[in-house]
């Protein structure tokens, strides 16, 4: 793919520019407010993971950036253009890949992505793509029974094949087998090599810190944390400590152990069975979580230290797990 993905000229003055670039965003459904002042940029020829719980308004976001909805407030701007008001001009720059739908139900996979193709002045080659993610064993498949995995498949080839110079993927990989989350995550990251730019929304920690640039992560229509995979997952050489028990902590454990570790620590439910603990891990620390466990009558399963993860950094930052 990489020798034969060639980007149209951009019709930006100014390729420095943010591809994406969102100042005040406010979006109401009734009374309602979905997002709530939001500003974030995303850089050319990068891919950026915008991450958040269910309902933080990230799909609102994006679906706003992609030009179905128009702002209540603030402004969005998608390659330079008004997404809402130059839609027609910003349509064939643009790719955008679903989560579900985009095909009719009783279509051919490979029949939909020619029709998909003929609509741009110069798309891929669809053989060439149809090889590249493997959807050559179920090209005469109708839509209706394709796999998860295989709809996905077809639903990035039909995002991609007429080279825009921006791509929206939501849950790339979602329903697929390990081999093809590879193939996928190759794809996006050659086409990010050859200058295009990727947004990427996922409930697959690994995936973002394997493929994201830049990470944004949103909460209540608010931007909460920004940052490489690397700074926000580095923190202030903080470390942390998952505790598994055999049965569920008390109610009030959270609090109860926090104020035993001091308050450099901060510590967070994962669930019934499971706390998460960041801060200074030491000895000490590792004596009072044993001192407390035997005080409360907790029998440990595990105690298991480590740096953070991005899904860490999720949890503590949200105080939810990052769920589908």
């Amino acid at each position: 793919m990489q020798a034969t993905y060639t980007l149209r000229v951009p019709l930006s003055p100014d390729p420095s520019s943010p591809a994406v670039a969102v100042e005040g965003l406010v979006m109401r459904y009734g009374d309602k407010v979905a997002v709530d002042g939001l500003s974030l940029n995303v850089a050319r020829h990068t891919i950026t993971a915008v991450l958040g719980p269910n309902g933080a308004g990230k799909t609102t976001t994006l679906e706003t950036c992609e030009g179905y909805r128009s702002p209540h407030r603030g402004t969005v701007r998608v390659l330079g253009l008004d997404p809402a008001r130059r839609r027609r001009d910003l349509l064939p720059r643009i790719g955008v890949m679903l989560q579900s739908g985009g095909a009719w139900s009783g279509v051919r996979a490979v029949e939909m992505l020619r029709h998909i193709a003929a609509l741009h002045a110069e798309p891929l080659d669809v053989p060439m793509l149809v090889e590249r993610l493997g959807l050559g064993e179920c090209g005469r498949t109708p839509y209706r029974r394709l796999s998860g995995g295989q709809q996905q498949r077809l639903a990035l080839a039909m995002a991609v094949v007429g080279r825009p110079e921006l791509v929206f993927v939501d849950e790339p990989t979602a329903g697929m087998d390990p081999q093809a989350r590879r193939t996928t995550w190759d794809l996006l990251e050659e086409l990010r090599a050859d200058g295009v730019t990727i947004v990427l929304t996922t409930h697959y920690m690994d995936e973002a810190e394997r493929l994201a640039d830049q990470i944004h992560v949103i909460d209540h229509g608010r931007l909460i944390a920004s940052g490489t995979p690397i700074e926000l997952t580095r923190g202030s050489g903080t470390s942390t400590i998952r505790l598994v028990v055999t049965e569920p902590f008390p109610a009030d454990a959270p609090s109860s152990l926090s104020a035993a570790l001091g308050p450099l620590t901060d510590v967070q439910p994962i669930n019934e069975h499971s706390l998460l603990i960041t801060g200074p891990a030491d000895a000490s620390t590792l004596a009072k979580i044993s001192a407390w466990c035997e005080h409360h009558g907790v029998l440990p399963e595990s105690l298991t230290l480590g740096q953070r993860t991005l899904e860490d950094v999720f949890l503590q930052i949200t105080g939810r797990e990052l769920t589908t």
